[in-house]
C-alpha cells in the first residue's frame, strides 16, 4: 500500500504497472472485510482439497478384476465398494468447485466495479486481489493434477455403469446397496460427468461463473472485467520480473506463484474477451509474459501447455504467427 503508482499506455492498452502488490501477507482493509472473511472461508479449505487429490489413488484395479470376471458378484461387489469412498470425494471436489466460483463472482463484483480504475482496485485492494490470486493457483494446481489422474474418470464412469445395472436389479438387496454413503442424485451426477470430462475443470466453472456474472451483474461492463484481468496479467508479470520486488518476497515459491496466476488470469481474459488475448492490440503483453515464462523452467511447460490448451483464441488466424511460433 502507498506505492508509487505509474500507469503508461505504450503498447496499445497494455497497462505498464510499477507498484507492488504483497501477495504473501496483505492485510484486509474495513472495507474489503466482509468480502474477504467469505472467501476466506472458501480458501482456508484448498489446501486439503489439493491434498485429497494428489492422494487420489482410485480404485482401478478392483474395477479391471471386475470386468474381467464380468459374471462373478464377488468381485463386482468389491469394485463397488472400492468405487464409492473415490465417488464421495469426487463429490467433494465437485462442490468444492461450486463454492468457488462463488467465491470468485464475489471478488470479482467488488474488484471489476466501476467506482476506481481497475489498476487502482488492485492497489489499494490488496487483501482480496490477494485472495484472487490464490484462487487462480489453486485453479491451475487442481488441474495440473486432475490431467494426471485418468482415474478419476474411469472410476466415476463405472460407477455410473454399476448404479444404473444395479438400478435395473431393482431387487431390495441392490436397492439397499446403493446407499453406501454415496448421495448422489441423477442431475448431480450428469453435471459431475461434464465437470470431470473437460481436461481443465476448475479453469472452465471459473471462467463459465465469470461471463455469467457479466450477464447477470448489470453494474459490471465487459470493459470493467477484462481491464481487471489486463491489469492483474500485467502486475503478475512486473513483480515476477523486477529483481526489486522479487527481493521483497519471504518465500522463493512466491515467484512461481506470481507466473501461476499470471497465466491463470490470461486464461479468463481469453475467455471472456471476443477477441481473446493473443490479439496484436489485445490488453496483454503475451510475448512478454511468455519470455518471462521460459526463464523458469521448473513451471514452463506446465504453464506454456496451459495457454496452448485452456485457452478459447490461441489457434485462431488472429494470433500472431510470431506468438504462435514462441509457443512452439
Amino acid at each position: 500500500m502507498g506505492n508509487l503508482l505509474r500507469v503508461l499506455n505504450d503498447r496499445g492498452s497494455v497497462p505498464k504497472v510499477d507498484f507492488f502488490v504483497d501477495f504473501e501477507t496483505a492485510e484486509p482493509t474495513p472495507e474489503e472485510g466482509e468480502v474477504h472473511r467469505k472467501v476466506a472461508t472458501v480458501l482456508d479449505r484448498a489446501p486439503d482439497i489439493l491434498a485429497d487429490l494428489h492422494g487420489y489413488k482410485g480404485a482401478g484395479e478392483h474395477i479391471r478384476e471386475a470386468i474381467s470376471n464380468s459374471k462373478s458378484e464377488k468381485h463386482q461387489d468389491v469394485a463397488w465398494k472400492a468405487v464409492c469412498p473415490s465417488v464421495i470425494l469426487l463429490k467433494k471436489f465437485y462442490e468444492f468447485a461450486l463454492e468457488l466460483e462463488t467465491a470468485l463472482c464475489d471478488l470479482l463484483t467488488v474488484l471489476c466495479s466501476p467506482d476506481m480504475p481497475a489498476i487502482q482496485h488492485l492497489e489499494k485492494q490488496q487483501a482480496i486481489t490477494k485472495q484472487f490470486a490464490e484462487i487462480l493457483h489453486f485453479t491451475l494446481s487442481f488441474d495440473d493434477l486432475k490431467m494426471t489422474s485418468p482415474a478419476i474418470q474411469n472410476d466415476f464412469s463405472y460407477y455410473r455403469r454399476t448404479l444404473n445395472r444395479r438400478r435395473m436389479e431393482d431387487t431390495s438387496a441392490a436397492v439397499a446397496e446403493l446407499s453406501d454413503g454415496v448421495d448422489l442424485p441423477d442431475d448431480v451426477a450428469n453435471r459431475m460427468s461434464l465437470f470431470y470430462a473437460n481436461p481443465t475443470p476448475m479453469l472452465n466453472t471459473l471462467s463459465g461463473a465469470a461471463e455469467k456474472l457479466l450477464q447477470e451483474n448489470p453494474s459490471l461492463t465487459l470493459d470493467n472485467m477484462t481491464n481487471c484481468f489486463s491489469a492483474m496479467a500485467s502486475v503478475c508479470r512486473v513483480i515476477s520480473d523486477n529483481p526489486q520486488y522479487t527481493s521483497r518476497f519471504q518465500s522463493e515459491e512466491t515467484q512461481l506463484f506470481c507466473l501461476r496466476v499470471m497465466v491463470g488470469v490470461i486464461i479468463l481474459y481469453d475467455h471472456v474477451h471476443p477477441v481473446g488475448a493473443f490479439a496484436v492490440k489485445a490488453a496483454i503483453d503475451m510475448k512478454s509474459s511468455i519470455k518471462l515464462i521460459k526463464e523458469h523452467p521448473k513451471t514452463a511447460e506446465s504453464l506454456l501447455n496451459a495457454l496452448r490448451y485452456s485457452t478459447k483464441h490461441f489457434n485462431e488466424d488472429s494470433t500472431p504467427k510470431a506468438t504462435k511460433e514462441l509457443l512452439s
